[in-house]
């Protein structure tokens, strides 16, 4: 009953905060909570439904491991793909470096079993307390990330914003990007069929090994799909999400205020860039185009730890004080 309650105020928070604002990351973090807590209740009651409460706590350990060698399979299969696919560039190796992580712990909390080594114990329950943690947030943010990506944006638009990706071969537009472009055609022409003529904001700077700027080649690749010269403004001088939303913006407030604006990336993206945008004080809301499935788990987690690493200083103070409260307990 007390988890009930606590699961219906953690959804009502979620429900205010995404109508207050649907950038925060709080909203993820509510929603996680309520989902954890739901779980929780009925997994209890399904276990007390079937009589084997007893039967099951003597097995999770069990279960647990499997759990995590099924997850550590997973990770491990995509990192081998990601660097098949798109090479071994760091970015591409979290998934394949989580799941190493996930194995040496598993097998460092059995060594400490079978040793009775106390010392390597609390160390391994510190370790697992401090992934549990960030798992949890991961989880939190692919969820309520993936979800947000979808949601509609407002109509009536001023302006369509599209942020670059890259090029290969120096001037062509790769299909990561394509799809970035195809979702911004077709909320442009949504909002052409609503009686408005948007403006497409294409915004990428032009990279070390691309013969043009992002933004010229994004630029003609709506041109060649039928957007008009007058309705295409390009901003080629941004090298991160950051310079995208900022140029961006300054190219908007030139051409007058009170403006409404939608934001175009890919769905694993789409959440950070949100976040960025609030943080910036842009009020433009930020929808994704589809990616391709083996390519989502490690880019998600390339923008996870973006936003981790921006509030680095918190979650430091959260893993100091699990770390110093279990240590604690051990001695």
């Amino acid at each position: 009953m007390l988890i009930d309650i606590f699961a219906a105020i953690s959804l009502l928070l979620f429900i205010i905060s995404v109508i207050a604002d649907a950038r925060r990351f709080a909203n993820a973090v509510l929603l996680g909570i309520f989902l954890t807590l739901m779980t929780v209740a009925h997994g209890r009651e399904l276990l007390v439904i079937h009589h084997a409460l007893d039967d099951t706590w003597l097995a999770s350990p069990v279960l647990e491991g499997l759990a995590v060698l099924l997850v550590c399979g997973l990770l491990l299969g995509n990192g081998v793909r990601m660097v098949r696919k798109e090479g071994s560039r760091p970015g591409n190796l979290l998934t394949l470096v989580a799941g190493l992580g996930l194995l040496s712990l598993l097998l460092l909390t059995v060594v400490a079993y079978v040793a009775e080594l106390r010392s390597l114990a609390a160390a391994v329950v510190i370790a697992a307390l401090i992934t549990y943690y960030f798992v949890f947030l991961f989880v939190c943010f692919s969820v309520y990330g993936y979800t947000y990506s979808r949601l509609a944006g407002p109509s009536g638009l001023d302006y369509i914003v599209v942020l670059g990706s890259g090029l290969i071969g120096g001037d062509r537009v790769p299909p990561l990007l394509a799809g970035r472009l195809d979702r911004a055609y077709a909320l442009f022409e949504a909002e052409v069929a609503r009686g408005s003529k948007p403006v497409l904001i294409t915004s990428g700077g032009q990279g070390p090994d691309e013969a043009v700027p992002e933004a010229h080649a994004m630029a003609d690749y709506l041109a060649a799909r039928g957007v008009p010269a007058e309705n295409l403004l390009r901003e080629a001088r941004s090298a991160t999400t950051e310079e995208n939303l900022r140029n961006s913006r300054a190219l908007m407030d030139e051409r007058g205020s009170g403006y409404r604006c939608a934001v175009v990336t890919n769905d694993f993206h789409a959440f950070r860039t949100a976040i960025i945008a609030r943080s910036m004080g842009i009020d433009a809301h930020v929808l994704g185009s589809p990616t391709a499935s083996y390519f989502r788990p490690s880019a998600t987690m390339r923008e996870f730890a973006a936003v981790v690493l921006h509030h680095r200083w918190i979650h430091l103070t959260v893993c100091l004080f699990l770390a110093l409260t279990c240590w604690l307990i051990f001695l």
